[in-house]
C-alpha cells in the first residue's frame, strides 16, 4: 500500500533544500610586502640644525662669507642654470638664503621660489629675509629629513647647494624631489669634491660620497646627468645638472 506520508516528506525536504544558507566562500586578501625603511647613510649629520638652540646669526657668519667658495661665486651659478621667468624653483636646504633673492628676481614676480630647510630656525629666518627683501614670491617651508613636502608636480628645478651630503636618506629624499618634479623637471647639485690625496682632511671625514658616486646614486634614483657646469672660482666644489627620468 502507498504511504500518504511520502509526498508531505518530499515537500518538507524540497523546503528545507530551497532554504539552506550557501557556505560561505573563503576569500584570501594578498597584502602587499612592507617597504623597507631606508637606514640612514650618516647618523647625526644633521643634528646641529635639529638643535632648538640654533643660533641662525652664527651661521649667517658661516655661510655668507666671502671665504666660502660657493658664496663668493652665487651670482656665476644662479646665471649658469638658466633659470626662466615664472619658474617655479626650490632651494632644498636653504639654510640662511644666500641663494633666494638672485632665484626670486630670476623667476620673477609670477615665479615662485620655494626656500626649504629641516631647521625651524632657518625656515623663520628664511620668511623674515623674503620680507625684508621684498619678494613675495618667496615661501619658506619646514621640510622633514625624509621628504622636501612638496606636493607633486609643484616645481620645474630643485637647487642642492652642499646639502646633498646632509641627506640622511637621500634615496627618500630624492623620491621626494622626484615627485615634486614637473615632467622633465631638473636638478642642480652644488657639492664637494671627495680625492683621497687632495681633499682637505676635514671635508674627507665630513662628506659622504664623491662627484662619481652621487652620479651612480642619482641615476639610480631616477635621474639623467645633463652636463657638468664649469663655474669660475670654484675649486673644491663641483657642480651639475640632472634631468628626471
Amino acid at each position: 500500500m502507498q504511504s500518504i506520508a511520502t509526498p508531505f516528506v518530499l515537500a518538507l525536504f524540497c523546503v528545507a533544500s530551497c532554504h539552506t544558507e550557501p557556505e560561505p566562500t573563503l576569500v584570501v586578501v594578498e597584502t602587499p610586502a612592507a617597504v623597507p625603511v631606508e637606514q640612514s647613510v650618516k647618523p647625526g649629520i644633521n643634528d646641529n640644525f635639529k638643535n632648538p638652540e640654533l643660533k641662525v646669526e652664527e651661521w649667517v657668519e658661516r655661510f655668507e662669507g666671502e671665504s666660502r667658495e660657493i658664496f663668493a661665486a652665487r651670482a656665476e651659478i644662479v646665471a649658469a642654470m638658466g633659470i626662466e621667468a615664472k619658474q617655479r624653483v626650490a632651494d632644498v636646504g636653504a639654510g640662511t638664503g644666500p641663494f633666494i633673492g638672485l632665484f626670486a628676481e630670476a623667476v620673477g614676480r609670477e615665479g615662485k621660489v620655494f626656500a626649504i630647510d629641516i631647521a625651524q630656525s632657518f625656515v623663520d629666518h628664511l620668511a623674515k629675509r623674503a620680507e625684508d627683501e621684498g619678494h613675495p614670491q618667496i615661501e619658506a617651508r619646514l621640510c622633514s629629513e625624509t621628504s622636501v613636502e612638496l606636493p607633486e608636480n609643484s616645481i620645474d628645478l630643485a637647487f642642492i647647494c652642499d646639502v646633498y651630503h646632509h641627506f640622511e636618506y637621500p634615496r627618500s629624499s630624492m623620491a621626494s624631489i622626484h615627485s615634486a618634479l614637473s615632467e622633465g623637471g631638473e636638478v642642480v647639485i652644488v657639492d664637494f669634491y671627495r680625492i683621497p690625496g687632495v681633499t682637505r682632511e676635514w671635508l674627507m671625514d665630513h662628506v659622504r660620497a664623491g662627484k662619481d658616486e652621487v652620479f651612480a646614486e642619482l641615476d639610480d634614483f631616477g635621474f639623467d646627468l645633463v652636463e657638468e657646469l664649469e663655474i669660475p672660482g670654484l675649486e673644491e666644489n663641483w657642480v651639475a645638472r640632472f634631468r628626471k627620468r
